[in-house]
């Protein structure tokens, strides 16, 4: 007899379906012949995109991999000064958005710059006398991704030595091996599965970028894609170039998965003793304080510094009313995308613990896969079914009442949430499957005896079980949405800007100082809930000191 799959996996299908159009419109441009713009681009521009992205990827994973086991390994494994400020203070970059990042070091740095002019008056130089880093470059653009992309492998790598025992690293040094050896040869590749899920989150907010790379003029496939779209109006080469990004993106997710799956380590033993502590004195204690202050200075101090400067100096001469739209468009948006994406992962995130059918497993995947595609990407691949639905619509109307419709969702917030429900939902459904694993089947079970279906057993026992990984859930998403520009930026409304657009728009005609009260609010509405997150998780996770 053939299991007929029951309203809660036909929900969860319909949802994933609705989630994957975007990545599966922008992919059926590959097939489409080329048009001459693309032809153009490949013997032109693509080269240079290619290149570019690669050496992006490259670089950002190093730097991330290098920061983020370093910090790790030294809040778990020593004790120096400022230890328990870093250990939950390290997540904080996650708050600034690259391209707030880049917009305030291209100022910094530059010619002109405080630095710069600073150098030039103490030892008397002049243009040409003296080099100087170049900020606007692909070097520039991998030190601004890697300091603010590393609280992922930072994140993961502390947690993965953390629940590392003892006995493991005991048994090396009885074998000879001393510290650092052990280190290379057994707590990182015990490490190396979380290692490589944090450095491949880190690349996918790289290849996601697109206000940092346009700023410091560095082409890849995102800028690519937005100045075919809007200077060029070749609807067709933005999609072929969007499918050519999300190629990557997709190859980054098989690449670590496959490097994940080929090689396993495990613990040989079940006895757990937690990892001993050194006592770092002297100069060995003040350079491992200075390890961790460095990135934190960079990737968040510092710039929040020159943000709050700018603010209460100069201010924004947009100040009053159209400050306050703004905030209030991002945050209607950041809200109305929070709910839904909480929503539709519940029942996604449910789905897949009750059916154990393999359609509601890859229903799961294809549906978690929004957060591998850059929003340039799912922009391309929204805007074009909304386009056709409602030409459609238009036209069934017209010859039914003589009634135009007009765009009833192309060029409206609905294609900005829309594109960020797509955009967000991997984060949404991490949080909620790992609270929902913390329920028993047996709960499942005995609502079943009691006559209640999956929905009724959601809603009255679940959901309010939930609680702490539905608030959680929310306020990663509403932080990431209100940092969300590529996809607010090609979809939104006329006349209707968000604190990131506002944000871009000035900083990309040179007016930093107007740009920093709203880069200052999108960095203030981030720093909150992620201290909250980060400090909730850490006294969560075993071996944590006090």
């Amino acid at each position: 007899m053939r299991h007929r799959p029951g309203g809660l996996a036909v929900t969860a299908a319909i949802i994933g379906v609705l989630v994957a159009i975007p990545t599966l419109g922008v992919l059926g441009h590959l097939f489409r012949p080329s048009g001459e713009a693309w032809r153009g681009m490949a013997g032109t521009v693509l080269p240079g995109y290619l290149l570019n992205t690669l050496w992006l990827l490259l670089g950002v994973g190093a730097g991330t991999a290098f920061g983020g086991i370093a910090t790790a390994w030294l809040i778990v494994m020593c004790r120096f000064p400022g230890r328990r400020f870093f250990e939950w203070a390290l997540t904080l970059p996650l708050a600034v958005p690259a391209y707030v990042l880049a917009y305030v070091y291209a100022d910094f740095l530059q010619f002109a710059g405080p630095v710069q002019t600073a150098l030039r008056d103490l030892f008397g130089w002049s243009a040409g006398d003296y080099w100087f880093p170049e900020i606007r470059s692909v070097g520039g653009a991998i030190v601004l991704f890697s300091v603010a992309f590393y609280p992922y492998v930072y994140l993961l790598a502390r947690t993965a030595f953390i629940e590392q025992s003892v006995c493991a690293i005991d048994a090396s040094r009885t074998l000879g091996a001393g510290a650092t050896e052990s280190f290379f040869r057994v707590a990182l590749p015990l490490a190396r599965p979380a290692i490589a899920a944090g450095v491949a989150l880190a690349l996918m907010e790289t290849l996601a970028d697109f206000g940092a790379v346009a700023y410091l003029d560095v082409p890849t496939f995102a800028t690519g894609i937005y100045r075919a779209w809007f200077s060029f109006g070749d609807q067709a080469a933005a999609a072929q170039l969007a499918a050519a990004l999300l190629l990557f993106a997709l190859g980054l997710l098989l690449i670590e998965r496959t490097s994940r799956a080929s090689r396993r380590f495990h613990q040989a033993t079940h006895r757990y003793r937690a990892l001993p502590s050194f006592h770092l004195v002297g100069a060995r204690a003040w350079a491992a304080t200075a390890i961790c202050a460095l990135p934190l200075l960079i990737g968040f101090a510092l710039p929040a510094a020159i943000l709050l400067r700018f603010a209460v100096l100069s201010g924004d001469a947009q100040w009053g009313e159209r400050y306050f739209v703004l905030t209030r468009n991002s945050v209607v948006v950041a809200m109305l995308v929070a709910f839904f994406t909480v929503a539709l992962a519940t029942i996604i995130a449910y789905a897949a613990r009750n059916e154990r059918s393999p359609l509601v497993r890859w229903i799961a995947r294809l549906a978690g896969m929004g957060y591998a595609v850059p929003g340039t990407v799912i922009a391309v691949g929204i805007l074009v079914p909304m386009a056709l639905f409602d030409n459609a619509l238009d036209s069934w109307m017209r010859s039914l009442f003589g009634v135009s419709t007009g765009l009833l969702l192309t060029g409206s917030v609905a294609g900005i949430v829309y594109a960020c429900v797509v955009r967000f939902m991997t984060p949404g459904m991490q949080s909620l499957e790992a609270s929902l694993a913390r329920i028993t089947p047996g709960i499942d079970g005995a609502s079943r005896t009691l006559g209640a279906g999956p929905f009724e057993t959601l809603r009255r026992i679940h959901r309010p079980m939930l609680r702490g990984g539905l608030a959680s859930a929310a306020l990663i998403v509403f932080v990431d949405t209100m940092k969300e520009l590529p996809a607010t930026l090609m979809l939104r409304p006329f006349n209707f800007d968000t604190l990131a657009v506002q944000t871009y728009n000035l900083a990309r005609d040179e007016r930093l100082a107007e740009a920093s009260t709203a880069a200052l609010t999108i960095v203030a509405v981030g720093v909150l809930p992620i201290m909250l997150l980060t400090r909730a998780a850490l006294r969560a996770r075993p071996g944590h000191a006090g």
